[in-house]
């Protein structure tokens, strides 16, 4: 007996993958049209271009993964802008420069740097710059200071404001030139300025002097390192663009 002759099978495609072909299209050129009459926020493009780099690799940039904060990282979208992000990845670069020159010069001990919400500060620690008692620059500090200014006076930052902070301990001072602390962490301040000024050509705008005296302090003043730690003078590269503004900076000879 012959056996059943097998059905024939039709030629082409299935049916159902014709209306699925047709749909899929339809979903494509709907999205299409979406994305035609949608808007992009140019600004937002470019920060989130600008976070990227250095971050993985991908565009020009010093390490491979940055400190800076990511775009979407825990920041609430208002407060998050392209001119942060820019200026948080300059400042960044400013330390990095700076320690070279600290670890070049085996400061590290003298000199310390520390990126805040409110700016970078370089932090010239106990008598780097000033013999006690005195608001006369040392000699031998001429050379960082003329770094400094020289690279804070270049393309890269010359935009950038600076800010000087004098600090004391707490041991009073009672001189015919500084009858108090006041007196001699704002001279000492206004010399810092005065030498930006007159050997790195720096624009005075963009320049300020603070004294502090002994009411800032890092440290408690009750043991002879910690009077030590707070006698100091503070070189702030002050934040233009913050959503946390925080004026504060802590002092003390």
């Amino acid at each position: 007996m012959a056996k059943d002759k097998c059905p024939e099978c039709k030629q082409g495609a299935p049916e159902w993958m014709n209306t699925y072909g047709d749909m899929v299209t339809l979903l494509m050129c709907f999205f299409v049209l979406l994305f035609a009459f949608s808007s992009i926020d140019a600004q937002k493009f470019e920060a989130v271009m600008i976070s990227f780099q250095g971050s993985a690799g991908v565009l020009e940039g010093g390490k491979s993964l940055s400190e800076a904060p990511m775009i979407f990282d825990a920041m609430p979208e208002s407060q998050t802008s392209s001119a942060q992000v820019i200026e948080q990845n300059k400042l960044e670069a400013l330390k990095e420069k700076v320690e070279q020159y600290i670890s070049d010069n085996q400061m590290q001990a003298e000199v310390d740097v520390q990126l805040e919400d409110y700016g970078l500060i370089i932090r010239f620690k106990d008598n780097v710059l000033f013999d006690s008692g005195s608001a006369v620059v040392k000699r031998e500090s001429h050379d960082i200071l003329t770094f400094l200014g020289n690279l804070l006076n270049s393309e890269e930052f010359v935009n950038e404001q600076i800010r000087v902070e004098g600090h004391t301990d707490n041991v009073p001072i009672k001189t015919a030139i500084y009858p108090t602390n006041w007196e001699l962490s704002a001279n000492r301040a206004t010399n810092v300025v005065k030498f930006f000024i007159e050997n790195a050509s720096m624009v005075p705008v963009r320049l300020s002097a603070s004294g502090y005296g002994e009411y800032h302090p890092i440290a408690t003043n009750d043991s002879s390192e910690g009077r030590a730690a707070n006698r100091r003078v503070d070189i702030v590269v002050v934040k233009t663009v913050n959503t946390n503004q925080n004026e504060e900076s802590q002092g003390g000879q």
